[in-house]
Order: structure tokens, then C-alpha cells, then sequence
């Protein structure tokens, strides 16, 4: 009788109503979510399925098939052949061998400098961390290709480390080396403030009581922090491996022997002479895949990451 009796009352019936009402919205922008979701990954899916259906076909089916849904499909004469040509057209094994030694030194440099930096302005306390950090985020605002002609000159200038049949050698010049292409990479503003978001939401009682414990800031760094942060760690491991693999002016200014440059530069090979488009969308899809493949590894780690630090935000 009293349930019957609140339903009765209109204020009950309002809020019931607009209870519905809220549901009912939720239910549709949720639904408008997904169908925005599911165009936009078809829209970013169908470019990466015609370059890899297009690098199994000849260029002659590939200009065929570019009227229809053909395109996007694994039909026709389909083959390897093209991958077979890119290895004879250009040394592809020596550009990706190039560019996996360099973006594994860049994420591991990385991974440990910007942690450490980012450690140094979100636990430890000394005058003038915030100015740092607001100018090495400053950075992000200033374009590279501003700053790369200096820099060329500088590593034109600055010693390298050259490995010789007796032993190490110290040469004046970075140019035409690993080293050219890591170092400026290394620092990364963005990830650095990952870091320093992350690690400054960690407890700080978990320093103090290390630190009555006698534990050194080395010690909290990488036996209390460094464990507690693996999806930052993932995440920053993407964004710096993204642009280490996808590099190409850089090493077009600084790397004119053709066994040091990586595979972004050996894409304009292709372009010499006779284009062959199959060959091209073969060369395209072993360097794409790798990036591909390690994202999917990564990317709960990533989601993780990036939606924490927007909420702490």
C-alpha cells in the first residue's frame, strides 16, 4: 500500500520519469559512441589493408582493382613476389637491422633518463623544479626542424665513440654514426611529464619510510617506484619507439652512407627511376607490421597509462 502510494505522488512519478529519461540518453550516446568508434577504426583499418593486399598483388592488378572493393581484398594473383623485389632492389635487411639498433637504444636511454628526471621533480625537493619543468615542457611547443640545422653543426663538431680493430677510438664528428642518430632522441619532454605525473601521485610516506630506514634515493627510485609504474613505463616505451622507428629528416641530414641509414630513408629508394607500387606497399608493410604488432602487445598498458594521467589531470 505505501509503495502504491508513492507511485501515486505526481513528485514520485516526475522522478521516475526523469529517471527513464537519463537512462534513455545514456543508452543513446552510448550507442552513438560505438557507431563513431566503429567508422573512425574502419576509416584508420582500410588504408593498412589495400598496402598490405596491394604488396601481394602486381602493380598491374593493383591499378585494377583500385575501382572497387577489390582494393581492400586478398583476391586475385596474389603472390610474394614483391618482397622478394625489395630485398634485391635495396640492402632492406641492413636499413631495418639500422633502425631496430637505434630504436632500442633510444626507448632503453630513454626509459631510464626521462624516468630519473621525471623521479628528481616529483619526490625530491630542491628550489627551481617547477621552473624546470615548465621549460623542458616549453620544448614541446618548438618545432625540430627549427632547431635542426644548429644541431647538425654541433654534431658536426662534437667527439664520437668509433669502434676500431684495437679497440675504441675518439673521433671529432657524429655524423654518419649510431650515436647521431639516438642522442638527440633520447630526452623527451612528453615523457618526461608522464613520469613526473605519475610518480608525483605515488604516496610520498613511502620515501619518508625509506628513508628512516636509511634507503637512498637511488634505492626509492628503483626498487619502490620503478616497480609501481609499468604501464607509465609501457607507454612512454611507445611514444619514444613511434618517432625513433618513423624518423626521417634527421637521418637524411646526418647519415649519408647507405649502410647506416634506417628504413624510413630507404622508402625513397623506391621513387628512383621506375616506381614499382607493389614492391613499394611490400617495403611499406615491413616497416609498418613491427610497430603494429608491438602497440597490440602494449596497448592495455598504454590505455591504462594515459587515462590515469587525464583524470589526474
Amino acid at each position: 500500500m505505501t509503495a502504491a502510494t508513492a507511485t501515486d505522488h505526481p513528485s514520485a512519478t516526475v522522478a521516475v520519469e526523469k529517471g527513464h529519461g537519463r537512462a534513455a540518453g545514456k543508452r543513446r550516446s552510448k550507442i552513438l559512441t560505438y557507431i563513431g568508434l566503429t567508422i573512425a577504426s574502419i576509416v584508420a583499418v582500410f588504408p593498412l589493408l589495400f598496402m598490405i593486399f596491394s604488396s601481394l598483388k602486381p602493380d598491374a592488378q593493383i591499378f585494377a582493382d583500385l575501382g572497387g572493393i577489390q582494393a581492400f581484398l586478398p583476391v586475385g594473383d596474389l603472390s610474394l613476389d614483391n618482397y622478394a623485389g625489395v630485398f634485391d632492389r635495396v640492402p632492406a635487411g641492413r636499413f631495418i637491422l639500422n633502425s631496430v639498433i637505434v630504436t632500442v637504444a633510444i626507448v632503453a636511454l630513454g626509459l631510464i633518463v626521462n624516468s630519473m628526471i621525471g623521479f628528481a621533480i616529483s619526490r625530491m625537493r630542491w628550489k627551481g623544479k617547477n621552473i624546470v619543468l615548465s621549460l623542458v615542457l616549453a620544448t614541446l611547443m618548438v618545432p625540430f626542424e627549427t632547431i635542426a640545422v644548429p644541431l647538425v653543426f654541433w654534431v658536426a663538431k662534437l667527439p664520437s665513440i668509433q669502434w676500431a680493430v684495437d679497440g675504441f677510438l675518439l673521433k671529432q664528428g657524429m655524423l654518419n654514426t649510431y650515436q647521431v642518430q639516438i642522442l638527440p632522441y633520447v630526452a623527451n619532454a612528453l615523457a618526461i611529464f608522464l613520469f613526473a605525473q605519475h610518480f608525483g601521485d605515488i604516496p610520498k610516506e613511502i620515501d619518508e619510510a625509506a628513508r628512516v630506514d636509511g634507503a637512498s634515493w637511488w634505492t626509492i627510485y628503483r626498487k619502490i617506484i620503478v616497480p609501481l609504474s609499468g604501464p607509465t613505463f609501457a607507454t612512454v616505451a611507445i611514444i619514444t619507439m613511434l618517432p625513433a622507428w618513423n624518423s626521417y629528416l634527421w637521418p637524411l641530414m646526418v647519415v649519408q652512407q647507405e649502410s647506416m641509414r634506417p628504413v624510413s630513408v630507404g622508402m625513397q629508394y623506391f621513387f628512383q627511376l621506375n616506381p614499382v607500387w607493389g614492391q613499394i606497399m611490400a617495403y611499406g608493410t615491413l616497416i609498418t607490421l613491427p610497430v603494429l604488432i608491438i602497440f597490440v602487445i602494449f596497448q592495455r598498458s598504454f590505455v591504462q597509462s594515459l587515462a590515469g594521467t587525464a583524470v589526474k589531470g
